[in-house]
C-alpha cells in the first residue's frame, strides 16, 4: 500500500480534525477504491483513543435508487446517516470518484428531488460536527481529467502535502486585506457581477474541512447580487455536467439561468426551494499544487486563480443568512483574463492575488 496513504490518514486526523481520544468519529467510505484512505484514518482515530464507525456508500446504489424507487424513496432523507451526524463528534467524507455518466438516463426531477434529500444531510453535517471531506483519486478521476491515475494521484497528494502553517499565514493576510472593504466587482469573460459584503467576513479554508483544502471564500449580502456571470469551466452537480452557464441577477433576485447542456436539470436545482436561486457564497481558490480541472467541485473550487460562487445555503460562520437544501459550488477560471475589484482597487488579477 503507498505509504502516502498513511501520512494524509495523519494529516485528517491530528490536523484537519484534531481528533480527540474518547470522540466519536463517523467514516464515509464511498466507491471500494477509497479503502485504503479509509485503512489510514481509521488506524489514525484508533492510535488517538477515538471510537471509529464505517458506512460504506456508492453512487450504484444511487442509481439502484433512482432506477426502482419511487419518489417517495427518493426524496427520503436516510435515517441511519441523519442520525450519524447527530452521534458524531468529526465526519470525514472520504469520496472516491465515480463514473458522471453513472445517472445518464434518470430524469432531471428525480436527480432533483435525491439531491434535496442529500442537502439535509449536508446541513446536519455542518451543523453538527467537525468534518472533512475530500474526493480521492482513482481511475474514474483521471478520466474526467483527462490525465493519467498517476498523474492525478500525484497532483492530489501535493496538494494536501503543502506546508499547511506556511501557506495559512500568507492566505490570512490576504483575507484580513478583503475583510477592510465593502464592495466587490467581478470582470471577466462574459462577466460583471457587483455585490457588498458588509457587516459579512472572509474566512480562509487552510487544510481543516477540505483536504485538499484552498480557498477564502464570504457570503455576498445576497439582496446586492447583481450583474451576470458566465462560467468557462462546467458545472458539475449529481454527475450531470451543465456547460456554458450563464447567471444574471437584479439586485439579489436570479432573472436569467442558461446553460449549453442540461438546461432541464439546472432548471429543477434552481426550484429546490426558494433559497435555490439565491448567491450563498463567494470564494477565491488558493491552492497552487490543483492544477488539473477535475469535473469534481472538492478539487476544482481550491485551484489557484479561480473563483467559484454557490448557490443556495450560505455559510453563518462569515455571516451568510441564505437557506437552502442545496450548495452548490461553480467554478470561473480567472488565470488567462479576470479582475476583482474591491470598493473600486484592483486587489486580483489573470490569477494573481495583487495585496
Amino acid at each position: 500500500m503507498d505509504k502516502r496513504w498513511d501520512r494524509l490518514g495523519d494529516l485528517l486526523v491530528h490536523y484537519s480534525t484534531a481528533v480527540k481520544p474518547g470522540e466519536r468519529i463517523m467514516i464515509a467510505f464511498v466507491e471500494l477504491e477509497t479503502y485504503p484512505l479509509v485503512h489510514a484514518v481509521y488506524r489514525a482515530c484508533i492510535q488517538a483513543g477515538a471510537f471509529p464507525q464505517v458506512q460504506f456508500l456508492s453512487e450504484e446504489l444511487n442509481r439502484v435508487l433512482l432506477k426502482y424507487g419511487t419518489s417517495e424513496q427518493i426524496g427520503w432523507v436516510p435515517e441511519i446517516e441523519a442520525h450519524g451526524m447527530e452521534w458524531a463528534d468529526v465526519y470525514f467524507g472520504l469520496r472516491g470518484a465515480h463514473n458522471l455518466d453513472v445517472f445518464w438516463d434518470v430524469p432531471a426531477e428525480k436527480l432533483s428531488l435525491l439531491r434535496r434529500a442529500m442537502g439535509h444531510i449536508s446541513a446536519l453535517r455542518w451543523q453538527k460536527t467537525r468534518w472533512c471531506l475530500m474526493r480521492v483519486p482513482n481511475a474514474a478521476l483521471a478520466c474526467q481529467a483527462g490525465v493519467d491515475e498517476e498523474t492525478i494521484t500525484d497532483m492530489f497528494f501535493e496538494a494536501c502535502f503543502l506546508d499547511w502553517p506556511q501557506v495559512s499565514l500568507e492566505w490570512h493576510r490576504w483575507a484580513e486585506a478583503l475583510n477592510q472593504g465593502r464592495e466587490v466587482c467581478v470582470v471577466g469573460e462574459g462577466t460583471d457581477l457587483s455585490f457588498s459584503v458588509e457587516g459579512r467576513t472572509w474566512e480562509v479554508a487552510d487544510g481543516h474541512m477540505n483536504m485538499p483544502d484552498g480557498e477564502i471564500a464570504t457570503a455576498p449580502v445576497e439582496s446586492t447580487v447583481h450583474g451576470v456571470i458566465h462560467f468557462d469551466f462546467p458545472g458539475v452537480l449529481g454527475g450531470r455536467l451543465m456547460h456554458d452557464i450563464t447567471l444574471c441577477w437584479e439586485q439579489g433576485r436570479l432573472v436569467e439561468a442558461r446553460a449549453a447542456t442540461n438546461q432541464d436539470f439546472l432548471d429543477a436545482v434552481l426550484r429546490t426551494d426558494p433559497g435555490a436561486s439565491r448567491v450563498g457564497e463567494f470564494a477565491i481558490g488558493t491552492n497552487p499544487a490543483v492544477t488539473h480541472f477535475c469535473k469534481d467541485i472538492l478539487l476544482d473550487e481550491k485551484m489557484g486563480g479561480t473563483i467559484h460562487i454557490a448557490l443556495g445555503r450560505a455559510y453563518p460562520q462569515v455571516g451568510g443568512t441564505n437557506q437552502s437544501a442545496i450548495h452548490w459550488d461553480i467554478v470561473k477560471d480567472m488565470r488567462k483574463e479576470g479582475e476583482i475589484y474591491l470598493d473600486g482597487r484592483l486587489v486580483f488579477k489573470n490569477g494573481q492575488f495583487l495585496l
